[in-house]
């Protein structure tokens, strides 16, 4: 396919404007709920980018689109970022942007700016090829995913109506092809207890004491739960524990625990809960948290903290359109892999059904770490696949998706 060569000239060739883009946005802090400048920014270099129509939608996303072909393909990138943590274990400031010996350094690098610089990237080599398939292209620059995998995506499908066809989540993945990942959900128990004053705790039922051995059931729990052959073992961590008294000098009267569960292929909401209940016990009160934090355009847009599981088969059309664009660009058949964390495929696949793919600049684990960094070849390397994908893709897809849990 001789366009494939052309669009490996043309990345290269944009190399450095890509990674140039990268540094900028790096520059600009945009924590969930606070990514009005960067989105600000990054919608003036979509336009300069040449793409057809540009907007930002009521949560705040912006969406760029080019192309208008009959079928939809979504690429996204999540802009918002954790925050530094601790800055003495920060080689250079995390918010530099530096460009140095081969990698973009700086907070959001990896997770998950790289993608979107790359996006940028990708739109500049399909003007330049004069792109004009039968898959119109929209590129989604999304908001709050850190704090709320998936809610982006569940406002454009929900409220703005924007339903792709297919789409590529531009999340790490070390150019390396991925088809899925573990869901995720949170539970709060609860165990009520009984004060009394501490000098004399056999007058009340203290609640700790009760959650304290629920604990060690979850414990339990996780090494008992259920493997898939793709995707691997669900789990469930206890991440925090509270509990409440009239005072110090009190029995609590009420424990609460918090809930890390990882959920593989087969696992749900339901059965996720009833297995925690078998667990600890009918006395605790289970809760599934809601996320309800406004957007940085003030916008509440709330959802339960549930996020499904979700993966593709290996034979998806898909999936051996990635694997094409791979070996056209770089001579060799990609790795398949998943990811170890959640992304907002949890809303675009797992929920909703929609056919999703991922390939991403940058290594999984330099995310949420200090000296997050990326190389300036991931980023050549994602924004050449991504301008090349629409041309792999067949123009008719009726496939379903591989499901979500």
């Amino acid at each position: 396919m001789e366009i494939a060569a052309e669009i490996k000239r043309l990345a290269d060739a944009g190399r450095d404007e890509t990674a140039r883009t990268l540094s900028d946005i790096v520059q600009i802090p945009s924590l969930s709920g606070e990514e009005g400048p960067v989105i600000a920014r990054l919608e003036q270099l979509c336009r300069e980018a040449g793409f057809d129509r540009v907007r930002v939608d009521g949560l705040g996303n912006l969406v760029a689109e080019m192309g208008a072909g009959e079928h939809t393909l979504a690429i996204d990138a999540h802009i918002d970022t954790v925050d530094t943590g601790e800055l003495s274990q920060w080689e250079d400031p995390p918010f530099s942007g530096l460009i140095r010996d081969g990698w973009v350094h700086g907070r959001g690098t990896v997770d998950q700016k790289g993608g979107a610089a790359a996006m940028i990237g990708a739109a500049r080599i399909l003007k330049q090829t004069g792109y004009s398939g039968p898959w119109r292209l929209v590129f989604t620059f999304t908001v709050m995913e850190e704090d709320c995998d998936g809610l982006c995506w569940k406002y454009l499908i929900e409220e703005e109506k924007l339903v792709p066809d297919l789409a590529v989540i531009t999340e790490p993945t070390g150019c390396r092809l991925y088809r899925g990942h573990r869901g995720r959900m949170e539970i709060e128990g609860v165990f009520k207890g009984v004060s009394a004053h501490g000098s004399a705790p056999e007058r009340g039922e203290n609640a700790v004491y009760k959650a304290g051995e629920a604990v060690l059931q979850v414990s339990r729990l996780n090494e008992a739960l259920r493997v898939d052959s793709f995707l691997g073992k669900g789990t469930v961590a206890v991440t925090q524990i509270a509990s409440s008294s009239p005072s110090l000098c009190a029995i609590p009267d009420s424990c609460m625990f918090h809930l890390d569960r990882r959920l593989t292929w087969g696992e749900t909401r339901e059965s996720a809960l009833e297995e925690v209940l078998e667990a600890c016990g009918r006395e605790v009160e289970l809760i599934v948290p809601y996320y309800d934090r406004p957007s940085y355009r003030g916008t509440r847009f709330s959802q339960e903290k549930y996020f499904p599981t979700w993966k593709i088969d290996a034979g998806h059309p898909l999936c051996l359109a990635g694997m094409e664009a791979c070996r056209l660009l770089f001579g060799e058949a990609p790795e398949i892999g998943k990811w170890t964390f959640s992304t907002n495929g949890v809303a675009i696949c797992g929920e909703h059904r929609i056919p999703a793919i991922g390939f991403g600049p940058g290594e999984e684990a330099f995310a949420h770490a200090p000296n997050e960094k990326i190389p300036l070849d991931h980023l050549e390397r994602a924004s050449a696949f991504y301008a090349l994908l629409p041309y792999c893709l067949p123009p008719l897809m009726g496939e379903a998706a591989g499901g979500g849990a």
